[in-house]
């Protein structure tokens, strides 16, 4: 019996274990195309949480963004909370409902895929930390809510464990 308790907890933990997939989101409207969403213009604001939740980090982003046929750009202005300013441009292609992505932070090339309301890619990234830089690993998450608006959530990992956690609302001009 002690036997059979066990393989039904690890089960469960398991499956508790399991991930989210793009697909889930499939039938959820409006639809998020990036070809069209990222198209012009998109601001947006957001934050970076410590393992802990604390926020320690603000910032504002504009993103100049632009397709041809299915390469698209994505030109992104960050100005963070202490005045630092970065910048960041996404060179993206589209096969169907799958996209790669390359940047210049970016530790070889994002594979993701657009389903419904939902995009998820995931990607290396190169991040200053205590006076040199890590790569973590991003699982970026982003849901259209209406026309002009979509929510972004990217959980941040290295070594398996997650270092935090970036939030951002983005509005189409």
């Amino acid at each position: 019996m002690l036997k059979y308790g066990l393989i039904v907890v690890a089960t469960a933990s398991l499956l508790g274990c399991a991930s989210v997939d793009v697909a889930d989101y499939r039938a959820e409207q409006p639809p998020l195309d990036l070809a069209e969403y990222f198209n012009g213009t998109v601001d947006g604001w957001g934050m970076f949480q410590d393992r802990s939740g604390k926020v320690v980090r603000r910032f504002t982003v504009r993103i100049d963004a632009k397709w041809d046929g299915n390469r698209g750009t994505l030109d992104e202005h960050f100005v963070f909370s202490d005045g630092e300013r970065q910048n960041r441009v996404w060179t993206l292609a589209r096969d169907g409902d799958r996209f790669t992505g390359t940047a210049g932070d970016v530790v070889g090339t994002g594979q993701g895929r657009q389903q419904g309301n939902a995009f998820n890619m995931r990607y290396v990234l190169t991040v200053p930390y205590g006076g040199r830089t890590i790569d973590v690993d991003m699982d970026d998450w982003m849901y259209r809510i209406d026309d002009k608006t979509v929510l972004n959530r990217t959980e941040m990992r290295k070594f398996g464990v997650r270092v935090g956690e970036v939030t951002l609302s983005l509005r189409k001009r």
